[in-house]
């Protein structure tokens, strides 16, 4: 089977929505368990867009003390980000962990406390200086040279409502979304008229072994193929939700002050951000497996 049938049939096991013509990645393991995922070109990329490499461990699961809720069994992976693009870029990360057995959708929390002791089994010695979603973002990742080793910044992704909402789940994908500046939004249609937005997302499918009583730390394996797909995100990265200006709060007058002249009408505008539709993922139809 080739790698193409391969990337195929896996986005049946687990009934995934990829986009037209997905761009699978390639991908390589490396140390202590590390799998790394190169870029690669989309149908809807365009020639100034820049995607980042990333690399990353298999999710593990680990019970902690998380602050105000006591003991919980906490999901979290590790990963690495670097920039081959030859131009400083902001990593601003997105990371949703979706279930597909129990179709529940959880992303990425910031959790300092539990950072602090996921801190102490994946970087005991603080040489990597483990970022959360909203630390990585503080600065640019600095550019690699090629041929030399990459300049990486670490960061985790934290999930402590996994076991709560889907304590059995064994077939799951993590969408990385920020990697990317590419985005695409479909034609409007009659039947449409406002088609979401959809960015450029990194898809990993992972199998979990075992059940929520044993929750093992290392049950849970990568799946290949990854891919880059297109996927429907809320977030306005077309500029136009700011032409309508910003809400602004009315000023309140005192009670002793004269009631104001009244002005001639005026016709109201709609001051109100634009809203985007809430994420759905782009399905097409699946491929005929050989």
């Amino acid at each position: 089977m080739t790698i193409f049938s391969r990337g195929l049939a896996v986005a049946a096991l687990f009934g995934l929505g990829v986009a037209t013509s997905p761009a699978l990645g390639q991908s390589r393991t490396g140390a202590f368990n590390e799998r790394e995922i190169e870029p690669q070109t989309h149908a809807f990329d365009k020639a100034e867009n820049w995607t980042l490499n990333f690399r990353f461990k298999d999710p593990r699961i680990i019970t902690v003390d998380v602050p105000g809720r006591g003991k919980k069994i906490v999901w979290y992976m590790w990963y690495q980000v670097y920039n081959n693009t030859g131009e400083p870029r902001v990593f601003v990360p997105d990371i949703e962990l979706k279930t597909h057995d129990y179709e529940t959708v959880h992303p990425d929390e910031v959790m300092p406390a539990v950072q602090a002791e996921i801190a102490k089994i994946e970087d005991p010695t603080g040489k990597l200086h483990i970022k959360n979603s909203v630390t990585i973002s503080k600065e640019p990742i600095p550019i690699s040279k090629k041929d030399a080793y990459p300049r990486v910044v670490t960061g985790v992704a934290i999930w402590t409502d996994v076991y709560d909402r889907a304590p059995k789940t064994n077939r799951f994908s993590i969408f990385v979304a920020g990697l990317s500046d590419a985005w695409h939004q479909d034609k409007p249609t009659p039947d449409n008229p406002n088609p979401p937005i959809r960015r450029k997302t990194l898809q990993i499918n992972f199998q979990r072994l075992g059940d929520e009583i044993q929750n093992d730390p290392n049950a849970i394996r990568w799946v290949d193929n990854p891919s880059w797909i297109y996927r429907a995100t809320d977030i306005d990265l077309t500029g136009k939700a700011k032409k309508d200006g910003p809400i602004v709060e009315p000023i309140k007058e005192k009670d002793d002050a004269p009631p104001p002249k009244e002005s001639p009408k005026k016709e109201k505008t709609d001051l109100r951000p634009a809203v985007l539709p809430k994420p759905e993922e782009f399905r097409t139809r699946p491929s005929k497996l050989p």
